[in-house]
């Protein structure tokens, strides 16, 4: 059964002018923060950025902000040995987040559904 759906854009832009160590520690989560450090090309950084608070801006759509206790740290968008994205949370028990990331040089947009097991 389907709980919810989500979908969200960025601009790049935008995200550029936010990086800062504040806003790193603020939308990733100790895991991404290790694997955004390992990236040496900036384009590739802040496309890892945009893509990754895309993807937590359509969780939270698609969960209509549960009970208000989670944050953006709390969920962990990593990849699979074929580089499928998939979401690692102590808030998705009993639920599965099918989850898509795609790029641009000016955008990065996430889409996300989320099923009952």
């Amino acid at each position: 059964m389907i709980l919810g759906i989500g979908i969200d854009l960025v601009e790049l832009n935008r995200i550029k002018e936010l990086i800062n160590e504040r806003f790193i520690n603020r939308i990733l989560s100790l895991e991404e923060q290790l694997i955004y450090k390992g990236i040496t090309n900036d384009k590739v950084k802040l496309s890892f950025v945009g893509g990754r608070f895309a993807a937590k801006e359509a969780i939270f759509k698609a969960i209509s902000k549960g009970d208000g206790s989670a944050n953006y740290t709390d969920f962990s968008i990593l990849n699979d040995e074929n580089g499928k994205p998939y979401v690692s949370s102590k808030y998705i028990e009993n639920k599965t987040i099918h989850i898509t990331i795609t790029h641009t040089d000016a955008y990065a947009m996430s889409y996300c559904v989320i099923e009952q097991n």
